[in-house]
């Protein structure tokens, strides 16, 4: 489901530290997608949310919030496991129907 929300969005990008990387044009908090109100989602992005929302749901929700975090400040934005599954199998629009569990570890 696509929650839109400028007040989240923003909320995020503080909490996140993410306005060094652009901000956020969309974000995955379980079982949300969550956008700006003027935000266009193309089936790309969307696809990429919910590989998030797969792995959220195979590392029960919070642990996947405390491990990304974690590496988010260890790592940095674009080194995260779950960022880089997400954004090398965004375009397969099949990927999902297609990946293994926990296949963000390879990553």
């Amino acid at each position: 489901m696509i929650l839109r929300s400028d007040l989240l969005i923003k909320f995020f990008t503080f909490i996140l530290s993410m306005k060094r990387y652009g901000g956020i044009k969309a974000l995955t908090f379980y079982p949300f997608i969550i956008t700006s109100k003027n935000e266009y989602l193309d089936k790309r992005t969307i696809n990429h949310e919910r590989i998030h929302l797969r792995q959220q749901r195979e590392l029960l929700i919070i642990p996947f919030y405390i491990w990304y975090l974690i590496a988010l400040y260890r790592v940095g934005y674009h080194n995260i496991s779950f960022e880089k599954e997400a954004y090398q199998n965004d375009h397969d629009f099949n990927y999902i129907s297609n990946r293994k569990p926990f296949a963000f570890l390879k990553y």
